[in-house]
């Protein structure tokens, strides 16, 4: 790669950031319940750093959490408010089970790689669980058991198929026939696969209550500072802001979600619409078996969880493309067909819809997010945490960026590469 006489990588040295995107519609349930937990100067004069990151959404906080408690110099940097994107419209269910089948994800990636890729997803529950409980906040994270029905005769076949892989692989899983599903749910379904994996997390007063954390211990942080301007050096990385300030670091972590593919020279990401409702508070706390996270095998899936301010939280019905306006639009027509599967689940439990609202979420060829680096962005390395496992991507995400850094890289990093 030539190098002008001042470090600076001539091919691919500069980047004009140009895509926005309208990620949610407005009013989302997360952020109107908390508001703007916490909110932070933008960037005012040149700075320098170890490790600057783009992006303070849960992918971008998780890898600041991560690298910050590993002695490195963070700063990081958002042209929104923090968490003002995806993050404040997530609906927060942690579930090991990826987009793609164990079954399915064998056949596209290998046997040894799927199976760690589900592991490590169990796994990132866990981690999720310990930095909450060091967070000292209330309310954050809850463990749920997982329940995946088979919508129709036809999957039951393929879903008990996916139990016995996931028993192979030494994943947690009970099979329910329709039966016991009846008797423990007063769900009609063929049958089910129950795992006692899961959780329920606040995403948006997490990712506030990280950043407050790192930025009390000398993290840095800026609100409302756009980067317009990318130049990888000889030794790191040069930023711009919109206001003509410049940070220098070491290391880039890109961390701005699907906005992410501009950096990128091939596509990667498929663009969804997503539609979610949440229901008036009820009386009672407890609503079916454990009060698991619950979803099915048709596609695109039904989705639902339960709060602990006593709501019922729905999910689904998805669409193929990006287009906000139209997104939006539809918010009512989703609203009513989410209410008629929920009905048509628990005809017992009547559900009024208090709030509702609509966001973009991208899917992968396999299912699996992108971690890692590619060739034209030097000292650059992104955590794109796609699909329903956003969650737990990231904190794979944020072990992998950090071992890196440390040199410390293992064998099972490059499930997630860009190459693979």
């Amino acid at each position: 790669m030539p190098v002008h006489k001042n470090g600076e990588i001539r091919h691919y040295s500069r980047i004009i950031i140009k895509i926005y995107m309208d990620l949610r519609s407005h009013s989302p349930y997360p952020l109107l319940r908390h508001g703007i937990l916490n909110s932070y100067p933008s960037l005012s004069k040149n700075i320098k750093t170890d490790v600057a990151i783009i992006g303070a959404g849960i992918s971008g906080v998780l890898a600041a959490w991560y690298l910050h408690y590993a002695g490195f110099k963070v700063t990081v940097l958002d042209r929104r408010h923090v968490a003002m994107g995806s993050t404040s419209a997530s609906t927060s269910l942690l579930q090991y089970e990826i987009d793609t089948p164990l079954r399915e994800l064998i056949d596209k990636v290998g046997q040894e790689n799927a199976i760690k890729s589900y592991q490590l997803c169990c796994d990132a529950i866990y981690k999720i669980q310990a930095i909450c409980k060091k967070l000292n906040e209330p309310d954050l994270f809850q463990k749920k058991s997982s329940l995946q029905y088979a919508s129709f005769k036809k999957d039951k076949k393929l879903l008990y198929s996916e139990y016995i892989q996931r028993s192979k692989a030494g994943i947690k899983v009970h099979w329910l026939e329709s039966e016991e599903l009846k008797e423990k749910y007063n769900i009609i379904k063929p049958g089910a696969i129950l795992s006692p994996d899961g959780g329920e997390l606040d995403v948006y007063k997490m990712t506030h209550a990280m950043l407050k954390r790192c930025v009390k211990g000398g993290m840095e942080l800026f609100d409302h500072t756009e980067v317009t301007d990318i130049k990888h050096l000889q030794k790191g990385v040069e930023l711009t802001t919109a206001a003509g300030n410049t940070i220098k670091a070491r290391w880039l972590i890109m961390a701005c979600g699907y906005e992410s593919q501009q950096y990128i020279s091939k596509k990667i990401q498929y663009l969804h619409s997503t539609y979610s409702i949440a229901s008036e508070p009820y009386e009672q706390k407890d609503f079916w078996y454990q009060n698991s996270l619950i979803w099915e095998t048709a596609m695109p899936y039904l989705y639902l969880r339960t709060t602990n301010d006593k709501r019922i939280i729905i999910g689904g019905k998805d669409t193929d493309f990006y287009n906000p306006k139209k997104r939006d639009e539809l918010i009512p027509v989703k609203t009513k067909a989410l209410e008629k599967e929920f009905k048509k689940l628990f005809p017992a439990i009547p559900f009024k819809t208090d709030f509702s609202w609509a966001g973009t979420f991208a899917s992968t060829k396999d299912g699996l997010p992108y971690i890692g680096s590619i060739p034209e962005r030097p000292h650059t390395f992104f955590a794109l945490g796609f699909g329903g496992n956003g969650i737990t991507f990231s904190v794979i995400a944020a072990e992998i960026i950090k071992r890196k850094l440390l040199n410390k890289a293992n064998k099972y990093d490059n499930i997630f590469s860009f190459t693979r």
